[in-house]
């Protein structure tokens, strides 16, 4: 280890990655963890050697049985949360999911306890705030078809 790297420290943030999917209708699906409160979006932990959206896809097999195309990149967020450290959340864009796909959703009890589409509208009520900001964010990013770089889920 050279001086610089003793004196110097760097961010060593947990990463994750995550997945809006959506129906016909509009509607955004969310899943609901079966260890933890509250909806999310399929996604979770990159792991060692995994890129983003690798780790997206394969959470997405692994939650809800599927494997759709992962799209482009709608946020990168770097949100730290207290007593959980410095985190990068990457969301992606999954589209509108296909009726096969739709029909092929198959949950892993051990993470997944229910998913179902929502109106985007209600995303407040159904997340934590700082995933609700986020998830606004992507949808904002989406309906503008470009990438926005968030810190706590606000645009910078």
């Amino acid at each position: 280890m050279t001086d610089l790297e003793q004196s110097d420290p760097k961010a060593q943030p947990f990463t994750a990655a995550g997945v809006l999917f959506f129906d016909t209708d509009g509607r955004v699906l969310l899943v609901r963890p079966s260890y933890k409160p509250g909806w999310e979006i399929p996604g979770g932990y990159i792991q060692p050697n995994e890129t983003p959206t690798e780790a997206a896809a394969r959470e997405v097999l692994e939650e809800i049985g599927i494997t759709p195309p992962i799209g482009p990149l709608l946020v990168a967020d770097w949100a730290p949360a207290a007593g959980e450290g410095d985190k990068v959340l990457f969301v992606f864009d999954g589209g509108v999911l296909a009726q096969e796909y739709i029909e092929a959703i198959k949950l892993d009890p051990g993470e997944i306890a229910d998913y179902a589409f929502h109106d985007p509208a209600l995303i407040g009520h159904l997340t934590i705030p700082r995933m609700a900001r986020r998830l606004t964010a992507a949808f904002r990013a989406r309906a503008e078809q470009r990438t926005l770089y968030l810190e706590h889920g606000e645009p910078r």
